[in-house]
């Protein structure tokens, strides 16, 4: 665990160390002492009883002896204060360091790890292991090691000491010695083991809530949240039943272990009076004086406490090898395509050819499939070159080997000649521009994401790229212009805006490779006409490789390749692949329809003809009041800070917390009641202790056999009694601690998939974020219930007893005793206050670097195409530093409170016993009276000083369960109205917009929709069409209630859609997106996501596949319908998807079929196929159809053309033609006939 420590870290940690060893030597340096003072305070105290005329003197001898114990025990305290405070601080300063470095070689490791190991472990579980693996390894390097260090110390030096003064009395008190081990390896093996596998249970809850999170509006859209909460508390149900079987297993070892202290005492008591006895008429025994039997006693007893006191540490290292495990698993994991590994050449000259020979490739996760199939092509410099084909055909795996994101299985791809396994990796990346089909943006500024094409970017080359890209016009507009946050993945921005940065960031980079995957197939008109211009301007001169469906958008390339079943088939220009009437002429013809015959103009035409800058200035407008939002909410955070910093702290969330463990509270009675029973032992321990001393001070030899005899039958009787309580708090607390955590997780997940879209748009809710809150905040909920509760009632009852007794014996003596408890309460408060401050900082750059490496990791492709994995590894280290030197600068005064609760019992002892033996000579106190108080009160402090380890455990559980009841009383915006009818509910399909006004949430002053009326009727087919932005998208999410109008109303059948239950309403409808969002199981649970609220039969599963023309591929593939989705679908190709996510729509039998773009980003074949599928999914339905192009529009009932919020025109096709309108305008721009 402790392999990544620098020099430094190994020199504290050697500090540490060694000012670990030396507190725990003070145990049983305080255990002899103590035997010189027992011997000298029986003989004394006895003297005085026996002889009144030497009583000054004996008097005088006694309070000598107790001034010299005074001071040697405040020595003593001294030392394990500036002991105590360096162990601490070293090691927790080292631990931080560490722990920084492991984060930061994980965090690296991740970034570097090839396709294939992505395609193996979904994006949720790595962000799982970053937040809470890495969260559990911190707790086993930091403080608890030297503390364990310390009791270790103890007991062996106790032991040493013990045999020192007697080795007889020593063997017979460590006869519990093998058994203790024996059950404290059991314990430490079990949940190890244990601790693995919650691992591993943890991390694919992660997974599932990951999902759910980043696709909430399929999850809504189809009445998944139950589904999804179902699947998530599976995982957790499974990981709380591994560690309740733990705590199983951690009670029976404790309670075995404390069973065996308190019986070795009772046989201590009984065979060590033996040998005082033997020694008053033996002198092969004399040296087995009072004293020596409590030396030896003592330094058994506190040498066994200090094992007891271990044993929870030992579960903590436990838990943090079984996570250590498996982050080093990851860290030394060694790529088979790794970009750091400087192996490789850098060729000192253009990439002058690209050439593919006899390639075969499978992907990892489906060696069944072949991809390429003996693939040959080779491309030169300068050539445009087009990749086309139907989907699956493997044009996008081409583009992926030509980055090395895999090697092929067979054959090899080759630069100038050279194999490309020979080239340095990031060399190459350097030299490749990619533009895909939906770029990925990072929720940084324009400036930031356009950098990230080359790092030493200036600001005059960002600004050129943005020039070349056509994209400096629109960015100047902007309120901040290039510091604007884009969003997470880009949401502030258009498809078009999102498309030209990306251009950007690939221009920057001056790349001799331009690799442009579906750039424009996901654009409307005017968009597209602007990014096909910056395209079409910056790969003059580059070797540019285009993957291209929309065919129109290829045919001036110098080469166009038609790939078919992994195969180049035909390979020419447009020109001659038409004149060879073939595959290529196929593809063509079928993309055709009924597009008059035309082909996209050139774009030049395009911008003269059709006014496109619109849309830029509409989002500019959306974007520059998201800006306003953002600082009026920082200005409003600053504010609440502000406010809140005048105002007292938040009432405590335990309350709330132990509401949540209601129905636990039988399990945590008992808990609670079997703590009181332990923390009365150890006064009882000191009564028990007291009065045996007392029996020693007779000379009558059977009646001190015949008492201690009594004694230590009650230590047996102790001993059981301690033990099945320790069983039954260990493991009551542990069920109900595990049982609220699953609770927990269960709500706030649940929670979290009941609030409206509009809160997802909030972009301090992001997947990252939420999955971070939901993982730490549960968990850590944990360190302030089920056995800290436990921890802090045994020590209240130790105190608690401790000072009844002390009352009741002398309450002078008690009242010294209490005079010392205020320091430890200072310093437990003073503690609190710095955790507080720490564990506040901590989860908030916890969360920030969570949702960046959710970010980074989620989107790995675009990370490792820029080569920029060591800038993001760099930004990763910055958000972490901050915190890091906070928490490296509290360390100090967790050290010193630590050394205060440690110490103050060896300056309390000293002093009780100082003032004990005045009370015995002025007071006439008996001797074990003071023994009984002091010892009763000093273990109370003990316990507090032990229960004070785990503070830093129970603040950051109080600040999650702050954080997590803040959040549990969080209303959504959008629910069901009070009193709505649950009945089911069947629509006719009739729909009708009445005066809709609407404006998004976050941004207010930009108006979506003005007073929108449209109608919809029954069986229909409409198709909403026009230019991006102006508000088609918003009807169908209105539709879906997954926002409320601002005024008028959106009805379905006369009703209100806010007057009917968000179920009945979201079962008519069925939608198909443009992306849509599949998860990561099987076919058949996917298909079946289309009706949540019964089980789907195979029957319906496989009729809604026939509908949607993919049964036959499902059937072909080895598995079948069992055959998983990878995650976000991606084992399958976007027709795949698509028709999938049709069968899924088919599967709720819905009244109003939604299509949002559903064919734009096939190819030719794949979209005819969907195209059919869609037809045939549309008889009997209302279909409300969004589309770009136009040609798949054309035989709706209606088309509504928006402009601006309003329907300017609507009618059908030929109706629009002949109006000569916008519409007119649009269609022909699309055909070419302008």
């Amino acid at each position: 665990m402790f392999r990544y420590a620098t020099k430094k870290d190994r020199m504290l940690y050697i500090i540490g160390l060694l000012a670990a060893v030396a507190t725990g030597l003070t145990t049983p340096a305080n255990s002899l002492i103590f035997g010189n003072l027992a011997d000298d305070m029986i003989s004394m105290s006895g003297t005085l009883e026996r002889n009144v005329y030497v009583k000054d003197a004996a008097s005088d001898m006694l309070l000598d002896a107790v001034q010299d114990f005074s001071l040697n025990n405040t020595y003593i305290g001294i030392v394990m204060l500036v002991c105590s405070y360096l162990s601490v601080t070293c090691f927790n300063y080292a631990a931080h360091s560490q722990i920084m470095a492991i984060r930061s070689k994980f965090f690296q490791s991740v970034l570097h790890q090839d396709m294939t190991w992505y395609d193996m472990n979904p994006s949720g579980e790595v962000a799982s292991r970053m937040n809470e693996d890495l969260s559990k390894m911190e707790d086993g390097l930091g403080e608890k090691v030297v503390i364990f260090v310390n009791f270790i110390v103890g007991f062996v030096g106790s032991v040493v000491l013990a045999f020192y003064k007697g080795w007889q009395l020593s063997l017979v008190c460590l006869t519990s010695l093998p058994v203790t081990f024996i059950a404290m390896g059991f314990v430490s093996i079990a949940t190890s083991k244990l601790a693995k596998q919650e691992v591993n249970v943890y991390a694919s809850a992660a997974v599932v809530a990951e999902e759910a999170l980043s696709g909430i509006r399929t999850v809504k859209a189809f009445e998944g949240e139950n589904k999804e909460v179902a699947v998530y508390k599976e995982k957790v149900v499974a990981a709380k039943l591994l560690n309740i079987k733990r705590n199983m297993f951690s009670g029976i070892g404790f309670g075995l272990l404390w069973f065996f202290i308190y019986a070795s005492y009772a046989l201590a008591f009984w065979y060590g009076v033996g040998l005082v006895i033997k020694g008053r008429h033996d002198e092969y025994y004399e040296n087995y004086s009072p004293g020596t039997m409590i030396t030896i006693f003592f330094s058994i007893m506190m040498g066994s406490m200090n094992i007891g006191m271990a044993a929870p540490y030992i579960e903590a290292f436990g838990i943090a090898k079984g996570a250590c495990a498996k982050v080093f698993k990851i860290i030394e994991q060694i790529p088979t395509i790794n970009p750091i590994e400087p192996r490789g050449k850098n060729l000192n000259e253009p990439l002058n050819t690209i050439e593919f020979r006899d390639v075969e490739f499978q992907y990892p996760t489906r060696k069944e499939i072949p991809i390429l199939q003996k693939l040959n092509l080779k491309i030169h410099r300068g050539q445009t070159v087009a990749l086309v084909g139907p989907s699956g055909c493997g044009k996008s795996t081409c583009i992926q080997l030509i980055q090395r994101f895999y090697d092929p299985k067979a054959g090899d791809v080759f630069f100038n000649g050279i194999n490309i396994k020979d080239i340095n990796i990031k060399w190459l990346r350097e030299r490749i521009g990619v533009v895909g089909q939906e770029p990925v943006l990072f929720g940084q500024s324009i400036y930031e994401n356009i950098r990230y094409g080359r790092e030493d970017a200036t600001k005059e080359d960002i600004e050129a790229a943005a020039a070349a890209a056509n994209a400096a016009i629109f960015i100047k507009k902007l309120p901040k212009g290039y510091d604007t946050l884009v969003g997470e993945r880009g949401a502030q921005l258009s498809g078009g805006q999102k498309q030209r940065i990306a251009i950007a960031r690939a221009l920057i980079r001056d790349p001799e490779i331009l690799l442009l995957d579906e750039a424009t197939s996901a654009l409307d008109t005017a968009s597209e006409a602007k990014v096909q211009a910056a395209l079409e301007k910056v790969s003059q001169g580059r070797t540019t490789i285009i993957v291209a469906h929309r065919l129109s958008t290829v045919r001036r390339a110098d080469k166009i390749v038609v790939i078919n079943k992994g195969v180049v088939v035909e390979a020419g220009t447009h020109q001659e692949l038409m004149a060879i009437k073939n595959h290529y002429f196929n593809l063509v013809t079928t993309q055709m329809g009924e597009d008059d015959g035309g082909m996209l103009s050139p774009t030049g035409n395009i911008l003269k003809n059709f006014d496109v800058k619109d849309e830029d200035e509409q989002e500019i407008k959306v974007i520059e009041e998201e800006e306003d939002i953002d600082d009026a909410l920082d200005h409003t955070d600053k504010k609440k800070k502000k406010k809140k910093n005048k105002k007292d702290k938040e009432p405590s969330p335990m309350p709330g917390v132990l509401k949540l463990n209601k129905p636990e509270w039988l399990h945590l009675g008992i808990g609670c009641a079997c703590s009181i029973i332990m923390g009365c032992a150890m006064p009882i321990f000191a009564i028990l202790f007291g009065s045996i001393l007392d029996v020693m001070r007779s000379d009558d030899d059977d009646y001190v056999r015949d008492n201690t005899n009594q004694y230590s039958l009650f230590f047996l009787i102790c001993g059981i009694v301690v033990g099945i309580s320790t069983f039954m708090q260990i493991y009551l607390f542990g069920v109900a601690g595990e049982n609220l955590t699953e609770r927990l997780r269960g709500l706030v997940f649940s929670a979290m998939l009941k609030q409206e879209v509009s809160w997802f748009d909030d972009r301090s809710n992001g997947t990252g974020s939420l999955c971070a809150r939901l993982s730490g905040d549960a968990a850590a909920v944990q360190g302030a219930t089920g056995q800290r509760i436990g921890s802090i009632i045994q020590s209240v009852a130790t105190v608690v007893l401790g000072i009844a007794l002390a009352m009741y014996y002398e309450w002078s003596l008690g009242l010294v005793a209490i005079a010392f408890m205020p320091v430890i309460l200072i310093s437990m408060y003073l503690q609190r206050i710095v955790m507080e401050q720490e564990n506040m900082g901590n989860a908030k750059t916890m969360e920030n670097t969570t949702k960046l490496a959710a970010e980074v990791v989620s989107n790995i492709r675009t990370v490792v195409s820029l080569a920029r994995e060591d800038m993001f590894h760099k930004t990763y280290i910055e958000l972490l530093t901050p915190a890091v030197v906070k928490s490296k600068r509290n360390t100090h005064y967790r050290g010193i409170v630590y050394g205060l609760a440690r110490s103050v019992m060896f300056f309390a002892y000293a002093a009780c016993m100082y003032y004990g033996a005045w009370c015995v000579v002025n007071r006439d106190l008996q001797m074990g009276d003071v023994f009984k108080v002091s010892q009763a009160l000093i273990m109370g402090t003990a316990s507090i000083a032990g229960a004070l380890a785990f503070a830093p455990n129970m603040q950051k559980g109080i600040t999650a369960a702050q954080s997590i009841l803040k959040f549990l009383d969080r209303k959504p915006l959008i629910a069901d109205s009070p009193g709505v009818s649950l009945e089911p509910w069947h629509s006719n399909g009739n729909v009708l917009f009445d005066k809709v006004e609407f404006t998004y949430p976050t941004r207010r002053e930009v108006q979506v929709l003005r007073d929108l009326v449209m109608r919809v009727q029954s069986g229909q087919k409409v198709a909403l069409v026009g230019p991006s932005g102006c508000g088609k998208s918003t009807c169908i999410q209105l539709l879906q209630r997954f926002y409320d109008v601002d005024a008028g109303a959106v009805l379905i059948d006369d009703r209100d859609v806010r007057q009917l239950a968000m179920s009945n309403l979201r079962m008519q409808l069925g939608i198909v997106s443009q992306e849509p969002t599949l998860f990561d199981r099987s076919i058949r649970e996917n298909i079946a996501y289309g009706d949540n609220t019964r089980i789907v039969t195979d029957q319906e599963i496989i009729a809604a596949a026939k509908k949607s023309n993919i049964h036959q591929f499902i059937a072909n593939l080895p598995l079948g319908y069992e055959t998983r989705m990878g995650e976000k679908g991606t084992q399958l190709s976007g027709g795949q998807k698509q028709r999938i996510a049709i069968a899924r729509a088919l599967i709720r039998n819905p009244k109003i079929l939604l299509l949002d773009e559903a064919t734009s980003a096939l190819d030719a074949e794949s979209e005819k196929i969907v195209q059919e599928a869609l037809d045939a999914a549309a008889e009997g339905r209302t279909t409300i159809s969004i589309a770009h192009r136009l040609s798949t529009v054309v035989d709706s009932d209606v088309i509504y053309v928006f402009e601006n919020g309003v329907v300017s025109e609507s009618g059908t096709h030929k109706e629009l033609l002949e109006t000569r309108g916008l519409y007119y305008t649009l269609y022909k721009l699309q055909t070419g006939s302008m």
